[in-house]
């Protein structure tokens, strides 16, 4: 059967969103350690503790699921973005090939983010608690009897247990923090790619070099991050511990615990890995379409 162009640039995101996920999952663990945990001192110290105490495997915990859904939710985001900014076009402008306003374009990626957190949310708490356990380097390698093992053992475990412990509500936990978080980043995510490729677009043309691209995907994704990392940390906490009773308490204790600054804790971990990441994700994107454009002629 025949691949539409549309599936073939699904299917190219897809592999794209994984691989940016594998590489950067190691700096996003000790992103989520850094947020959820005071014991550690800054990024190098998280760094050398986790190696030390758990070798090379305690930087991937949870690393599969993350993989598979990082995936489908690249690939997702995109066609629910395209859609909401097709039919909003169509809507006040009568026609779904009218260029969009940047009001059009931070209200797609608003209401992207909104639609994904059901999706994100069962996934997300999953890898925060495989991330933030514990597994020893000497106890992995044994199989003494009265060794303490593990709580979860992989994400659908990890899942199963949430669900036994603490109900179906369990896998939404920090679901509020986390849709705060990519509506407004979602929204400046692709609001700055639209904003800085219509800038570095040359005169007389109507799309911008591959370069261009580049470098707008590429401060897309850190200025999205830089948007979402204050609710990201409040994500990271709500769904690590138990002890808070909301967004606004987990607010609340952790800037009384730990100053402001608490709320842009794993900034710039989360700005190294968003540059790289989605200069790929857009320049692909982009490539693919336009290689689907020639094609079509």
């Amino acid at each position: 059967m025949a691949h539409s162009h549309d599936d073939v640039t699904c299917d190219i995101i897809v592999q794209a969103g994984g691989v940016s996920a594998a590489v950067g999952y190691p700096l996003d663990t000790v992103k989520v350690r850094i947020q959820t945990e005071r014991r550690y001192h800054g990024i190098r110290h998280c760094i050398i503790e986790t190696y030390r105490t758990e070798k090379v495997p305690g930087f991937f915990r949870g690393v599969s699921m993350t993989i598979v859904m990082a995936s489908f939710i690249s690939s997702f985001s995109f066609g629910v973005y395209k859609n909401f900014l097709y039919n909003i076009c169509k809507l006040r402008y009568g026609s779904a090939d009218s260029k969009p306003s940047k009001m059009d374009v931070s209200f797609a990626g608003c209401a992207t983010g909104a639609v994904r957190v059901v999706l994100l949310a069962p996934a997300e708490i999953a890898k925060v608690r495989l991330q933030i356990q514990k597994e020893p380097h000497h106890l992995m390698a044994s199989t003494h009897l009265f060794d303490s093992k593990p709580k979860y053992h992989g994400a659908v475990h990890c899942l199963r247990m949430i669900i036994k412990e603490e109900g179906l509500g369990g896998l939404y936990k920090g679901s509020l923090a986390l849709l705060c978080r990519d509506c407004h980043s979602s929204a400046t995510y692709f609001l700055t790619y639209s904003a800085l490729c219509d800038w570095l677009t040359p005169a007389g043309k109507d799309k911008p070099d591959l370069w261009a691209v580049l470098l707008a995907g590429g401060c897309a994704g850190v200025l999205g991050w830089g948007a979402a990392t204050p609710m990201d940390v409040i994500k990271s906490r709500m769904q690590a511990d138990g002890k808070y009773t909301g967004l606004m308490h987990c607010a609340r204790e952790s800037i009384k615990e730990e100053g402001v600054r608490v709320l842009f804790k794993g900034l710039g971990l989360n700005s190294v890995r968003a540059f790289p990441a989605n200069m790929m994700i857009f320049f692909i994107y982009e490539a693919v379409l336009r290689l689907g454009e020639r094609l079509a002629k």
